[in-house]
């Protein structure tokens, strides 16, 4: 029997500012579809080693590493936690 491992990085905030996230691997415990009116949705239920427990639609449970490390060293800082939140677009009505 093959068994697959796959992780995603913890999406946690590990300060009251949202600037600094857990991002240790977060191990996916089990894979499962929901409804929502536009189709089917991927989720997940992950755990990191710190005890962090996510469950939701994959979608909500991934951010974007890059674009936080292009925002930390934008805003002149250094450190592993200080990363910023993933970079958004302004909403136009």
């Amino acid at each position: 029997m093959e068994t697959e491992l796959m992780f995603l990085d913890c999406p946690a905030y590990m300060d009251r500012d949202g600037k600094a996230r857990c991002g240790l691997p977060a191990e996916v415990e089990s894979w499962y579809a929901i409804r929502s009116t536009d189709g089917p949705l991927e989720s997940a239920k992950i755990r990191c080693p710190r005890g962090h427990v996510f469950n939701g639609p994959v979608e909500s449970l991934t951010w974007d590493k890059a674009a936080s490390e292009a925002g930390r060293q934008a805003a002149g800082g250094h450190g592993r936690d200080a990363s910023s939140l993933p970079a958004r677009r302004a909403r136009r009505d």
